[in-house]
Protein backbone atom coordinates (compact mmCIF):
# COMPACT_ATOMS: atom_id res chain seq x y z
CA UNK A 1 0.00 0.00 0.00
CA UNK A 2 0.92 3.44 -0.91
CA UNK A 3 -0.10 4.72 2.68
CA UNK A 4 -0.28 8.29 0.36
CA UNK A 5 -4.15 9.40 0.84
CA UNK A 6 -5.66 10.78 -2.74
CA UNK A 7 -8.34 13.95 -2.24
CA UNK A 8 -11.30 13.85 -4.90
CA UNK A 9 -14.09 16.64 -4.88
CA UNK A 10 -17.66 15.69 -6.16
CA UNK A 11 -20.94 16.86 -5.45
CA UNK A 12 -23.27 15.08 -3.42
CA UNK A 13 -26.66 16.04 -4.04
CA UNK A 14 -25.77 19.60 -4.82
CA UNK A 15 -23.84 19.75 -2.02
CA UNK A 16 -19.44 20.30 -2.85
CA UNK A 17 -17.45 17.87 -0.74
CA UNK A 18 -13.89 16.42 -0.49
CA UNK A 19 -13.23 12.54 0.19
CA UNK A 20 -9.45 11.78 1.05
CA UNK A 21 -8.57 7.78 0.42
CA UNK A 22 -5.97 5.60 -0.17
CA UNK A 23 -5.69 5.05 -3.83
CA UNK A 24 -6.21 1.19 -3.26
CA UNK A 25 -9.39 1.93 -2.01
CA UNK A 26 -10.04 4.80 -5.28
CA UNK A 27 -9.22 1.99 -7.25
CA UNK A 28 -11.73 -0.29 -5.86
CA UNK A 29 -14.70 2.18 -6.06
CA UNK A 30 -13.23 3.13 -9.73
CA UNK A 31 -13.71 -0.34 -10.81
CA UNK A 32 -17.43 -0.81 -9.08
CA UNK A 33 -18.68 2.01 -11.10
CA UNK A 34 -17.56 1.48 -14.12
CA UNK A 35 -18.88 -2.04 -13.85
CA UNK A 36 -22.30 -0.32 -13.19
CA UNK A 37 -21.57 2.26 -15.56
CA UNK A 38 -22.18 4.72 -13.07
CA UNK A 39 -20.32 8.16 -12.51
CA UNK A 40 -18.16 8.07 -9.73
CA UNK A 41 -20.34 10.88 -7.99
CA UNK A 42 -23.55 9.05 -9.05
CA UNK A 43 -22.07 5.92 -7.68
CA UNK A 44 -20.66 7.74 -4.22
CA UNK A 45 -23.84 9.75 -3.84
CA UNK A 46 -25.51 6.01 -3.97
CA UNK A 47 -23.61 4.83 -0.82
CA UNK A 48 -23.83 8.06 0.68
CA UNK A 49 -27.34 7.67 0.89
CA UNK A 50 -27.72 3.77 2.08
CA UNK A 51 -24.96 4.73 4.54
CA UNK A 52 -28.22 7.76 5.47
CA UNK A 53 -30.75 5.10 6.05
CA UNK A 54 -28.58 2.40 7.80
CA UNK A 55 -28.21 5.37 10.30
CA UNK A 56 -24.42 4.16 10.10
CA UNK A 57 -22.28 5.60 13.01
CA UNK A 58 -19.73 6.17 10.13
CA UNK A 59 -18.65 8.86 8.38
CA UNK A 60 -18.03 8.76 4.55
CA UNK A 61 -14.64 8.08 4.22
CA UNK A 62 -14.83 5.46 6.70
CA UNK A 63 -17.69 3.84 5.01
CA UNK A 64 -15.79 4.21 1.50
CA UNK A 65 -13.65 2.11 3.07
CA UNK A 66 -15.66 -0.39 4.71
CA UNK A 67 -17.97 -0.81 1.69
CA UNK A 68 -14.39 -1.33 -0.46
CA UNK A 69 -13.05 -4.35 2.00
CA UNK A 70 -16.77 -6.08 1.93
CA UNK A 71 -17.13 -5.59 -1.95
CA UNK A 72 -13.59 -7.28 -2.47
CA UNK A 73 -14.48 -9.90 0.06
CA UNK A 74 -17.49 -10.44 -1.83
CA UNK A 75 -15.75 -11.02 -5.12
CA UNK A 76 -13.57 -13.42 -4.22
CA UNK A 77 -15.95 -15.21 -2.06
CA UNK A 78 -14.94 -14.73 1.19
CA UNK A 79 -17.25 -12.96 3.72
Amino acid sequence: MSGKRQKRSLSIHGHRTSISLEPEFWAVIDSAATDREQSIAGFITRLDDRRTVEDSAYGLAAYLRLWSLRYVQQKSGKS
